[in-house]
């Protein structure tokens, strides 16, 4: 076997140029940081959230940096609003990367946790990918492209911390989704992983992470600190991208150390 020339071989290995990528949660938090990072690493991204101004804004910036992508509004919890995005996209071109990024959380001792909430949070964080799964493998089986889907899980979704009991129960449905439908379509050039992230400070939970509770929470990571978004964007672009070809069914934790300290 010869060796590649490295500069060469490896650049082309991470590329997403010519690949189409949906994106949901695209609005904010680490959404933003995953739509920036796509589109600079090649792909035209179609970035799908409930907020349109907030992605139109990040539309610009990402288009001022040379990168290609579209705005959708979108919500994850409403069946039919996803099917016919995803056909709006596939008009476009078909889909080679679904990253189900969409999710909320809703801190709740079990007793206070309302019926609507518990919905709200399922239905964002595992029932949406669900169906957003099932409407783009449907168009890959039918066209024998290939696919690479990524579920944003958490830690949570393989360790509890409390008070979380629909996140947590989704993250993990999440992970084992993944599993369950690579098994049924491994075959056919569709891969299905997740990417567990640990703390990372963003514009969303930063008040919580400087309060006693988050810097109590920062002392059990064994790095000791949150992370960066920007250090999720290896392993994001290595899922998309043909460098993780052979890999199926699996779960990729950024979490400095914190699930082995736990």
């Amino acid at each position: 076997m010869s060796t590649p020339d490295t500069g060469p071989f490896l650049r082309g290995l991470f590329d997403l140029t010519g690949k189409h990528v949906f994106l949901t949660g695209a609005s904010s938090g680490l959404g933003r940081r995953f739509a920036s990072t796509l589109a600079a690493a090649g792909a035209r991204v179609a970035m799908a959230a409930r907020s349109v101004e907030k992605m139109t804004s990040l539309a610009a910036e990402i288009r001022g940096a040379g990168g290609v992508c579209d705005v959708y509004a979108l919500d994850v919890r409403d069946r039919a609003a996803i099917r016919h995005v995803i056909a709006e996209a596939e008009a476009v071109a078909p889909l080679d990367v679904l990253v189900n990024n969409a999710g909320i959380a809703r801190p709740r001792a079990p007793e206070k946790l309302g019926d609507a909430e518990w919905d709200e949070v399922y239905e964002t964080n595992l029932r949406g990918p669900w169906v957003l799964a099932q409407a783009v493998i449907a168009a890959r089986l039918a066209d024998g492209r290939p696919l690479s889907i990524i579920n944003i899980a958490s830690v949570l979704g393989i360790r509890a911390i409390g008070h979380l009991a629909p996140y947590s129960a989704a993250k993990a449905g999440l992970i084992n989704l993944g599993r369950d439908l690579c098994v049924d379509v491994a075959e056919k050039g569709i891969r299905v992983n997740a990417l567990a992230p640990g703390y990372f400070a963003t514009e969303m939970n930063d008040k919580w992470l400087h309060s006693p509770a988050g810097e109590r929470l920062r002392q059990r990571i064994p790095a000791k600190r949150f992370g960066d978004p920007a250090e999720l964007d290896g392993a994001l672009v290595f899922l998309a991208s043909d460098a993780s070809r052979y890999m199926n069914g699996n779960v990729i934790t950024i979490d400095g150390g914190h699930t082995a300290g736990m």
